[in-house]
């Protein structure tokens, strides 16, 4: 039966791929696809599923090549057939996915795809870490339909914003409901493992199996564990409490766990002291107090004019978001303005360090916070 070639410019309904950092909801998304066109009974024959993980180029070519061959092979007695490439680990940025030998099976994929598939016939591509910048990429996502699963960016401002959406999607489907605060407290201790985010909505829910399905500070405090993220939540912890030997040991805890000196530096120093300072501001300037009480404390900076918030940190929904900022309140005291400026000043020295200079970045961060919190309380 001879390929059909699609439209120009259109996307190939039989093509479908499920690619992104977040491997948990990757997995999860293509496993739904795949069982949603493929029946039990049609398993043997009508699916073909292709291990896609490759320990050395040999292997990634011979992956694509299977591939490729089961793409062009008529499904039996003229049924429909799906081709499964599962988690595909050499199109990324590694030393597999960068040799030619497997750029150029990619093109060879790439060009099966762009021929046209034959008649009932359906391509299934997951990659839990894929190169967006390479031709192959391009081209999946002109001929197909693709999705992405990527965890987002923790050195950004407003990743919690996302994550958040997330954990009340599925709190909903468990019947669970979330304070404000415990919502705030979640994301920041369970981070962006989605996978992780599971695990601990679970044991809330289990923790919650009665009636009562409200989950609070103290049951989120109680039943998350603490994650990459959440040390690095604590981190900032220590930094806003002035505790310099715990800053400098989760430093080394997260070095040794292979964290990326950079990232340490724009996801738990420099946002740390951001928001200590927010804090420090609109208690002076505005005599803000709120009386360890997150509703009071939103509804006094919520009072204040547009200009006055004008650069606080923001919500998806454009509203002003508190919670991290109430949560330096307490701790801003230990701080002058002087203080927390001129370690904004460092952290701009240091980062100009990390990416310019030679020195070893243990060594530039451990100097940092030793500037930082080292002075008279």
């Amino acid at each position: 039966m001879a390929a059909k070639k699609q439209a120009a410019g259109g996307r190939a309904k039989n093509i479908m791929a499920f690619v992104g950092s977040d491997e948990a909801r990757l997995k999860e998304a293509a496993l739904k696809c795949f069982r949603s066109i493929v029946s039990p009974e049609d398993m043997e024959f009508g699916a073909e599923i292709i291990d896609g993980i490759a320990d050395n180029a040999e292997g990634a070519v011979k992956i694509v090549q299977q591939t490729i061959g089961a793409l062009q092979t008529l499904p039996f007695f003229g049924s429909d057939k799906v081709v499964w490439l599962k988690g595909a680990t050499f199109f990324s940025d590694n030393q597999t996915g960068k040799a030619a030998s497997v750029l150029d099976a990619a093109q060879a994929l790439a060009e099966v795809m762009d021929a046209g598939l034959p008649d009932g016939v359906q391509f299934l591509v997951s990659a839990p870490a894929i190169d967006k910048r390479r031709a192959f990429y391009k081209k999946l996502s002109k001929l197909g339909n693709v999705e992405v699963f990527d965890r987002p960016d923790l050195s950004r401002e407003g990743w919690q914003d996302r994550v958040k959406q997330y954990v009340r999607k599925l709190a909903r489907e468990r019947k669970l409901a979330f304070d404000e605060e415990a919502l705030e407290l979640f994301v920041m201790l369970a981070g962006d493992d989605s996978a992780q985010i599971g695990n601990e909505l679970e044991k809330i829910d289990l923790f919650l199996a009665g009636d009562e399905r409200r989950v609070s500070v103290d049951h989120v405090r109680k039943q998350v564990a603490l994650t990459r993220a959440g040390v690095v939540f604590e981190l900032g912890n220590n930094i806003a409490k002035r505790n310099l030997a715990a800053a400098l040991e989760t430093i080394d805890h997260l070095l040794y766990q292979g964290e990326n000196a950079i990232g340490i530096l724009l996801a738990a120093v420099a946002p740390t002291l951001r928001r200590l300072l927010m804090a420090k501001e609109l208690s002076e300037r505005h005599g803000i107090r709120g009386t360890g009480n997150f509703n009071s404390y939103q509804a006094e900076i919520n009072r204040l004019p547009a200009e006055v918030t004008a650069h606080l940190p923001r919500k998806k929904d454009g509203t002003i978001s508190a919670y991290p900022v109430f949560l330096a309140h307490a701790e801003a005291r230990r701080f002058s303005s002087t203080d927390l400026r001129n370690g904004l000043a460092d952290c701009l020295v240091a980062n100009r360090a990390l990416v310019t200079s030679g020195l070893d970045h243990r060594l530039i961060l451990e100097r940092l916070v030793v500037r930082l919190l080292a002075k008279a309380a």
